[in-house]
């Protein structure tokens, strides 16, 4: 199936046949010590739920924490006392994403930051309403990573701050989080995303952008731009699992 996609004046073909999955199975990586996943069969009485066991169907009860467990994607919720849902928040799927590959930097306190230099380095022309951000050196070791307890790279406030300023208002990202692992609860990358913080854009409203976590790029994807469908779960949190799929895009002439 070919779709035709009209950006920027611009007409891409687009193979919907030929998706590229960037999300990681629940349960496969972990990160904030979160407990993990938990997938049983519902028991009641003598019934138990599974068809292995005697049952007509299988029927499973799951426990999972978004934020720990896998891709996800959270809205604004995240870090407000409303709890905003992204099952609100997030009303279209589909965005024109730009790809990059970024170097991790490691400062004086030994900390792994993406930097601003870095993100302004790879953002070549304008970016698109999705960037979505490959940290190197890239493997596939990050399919099956516990992250917990272990400062894992992330984003400096002046790149996220450029990522605000250049409009991108859905960010996915490689990595359990935009912000330090441990910052004493500041969060200061996801309240500049938001536009939460007293530095923040006053003009944009930030309140229907989200970042997507924990995704997974395959080395063999070339940087560019794409065309993201970006899938989550109907729960009424601030946070959902998500399955991000690109497709590539062929310029028409």
């Amino acid at each position: 199936m070919i779709a035709v996609i009209e950006h920027e004046k611009n007409q891409y073909k687009v193979d919907l046949n030929a998706p590229i999955d960037l999300s990681i199975p629940l349960g496969d990586v972990k990160c904030f010590s979160a407990p993990d996943v938990k997938i049983e069969p519902y028991t009641n009485g003598e019934f138990v739920g599974a068809v292995k066991q005697g049952a007509p169907v299988n029927f499973f009860n799951v426990a999972l924490n978004p934020h720990g467990n896998g891709t996800h994607t959270e809205c604004m919720g995240h870090i407000t006392k409303e709890q905003e849902s992204v099952n609100k928040s997030l009303k279209t799927f589909h965005f024109i994403a730009t790809l990059i590959s970024t170097q991790v930097k490691t400062d004086a306190a030994s900390n792994q930051i993406i930097t601003l230099d870095e993100i302004k380095k790879q953002c070549v022309g304008k970016l698109t309403e999705a960037l979505i951000i490959r940290t190197l050196p890239n493997d596939d070791s990050k399919l099956t990573m516990d992250y917990s307890e272990k400062n894992p790279p992330y984003l400096s406030n002046k790149a996220m701050q450029y990522i605000v300023r250049n409009n991108v208002k859905h960010l996915l990202i490689d990595l359990p989080s935009v912000d330090k692992e441990v910052d004493d609860g500041l969060l200061i990358g996801h309240h500049t995303f938001w536009g939460l913080d007293k530095n923040s854009i006053k003009k944009q409203d930030r309140t229907k952008c989200t970042i997507t976590e924990l995704i997974y790029v395959d080395t063999s994807i070339k940087d560019g731009i794409y065309f993201l469908n970006l899938q989550i779960a109907p729960l009424e949190l601030d946070a959902s699992p998500s399955k991000p799929v690109i497709y590539r895009l062929k310029k028409m002439e």
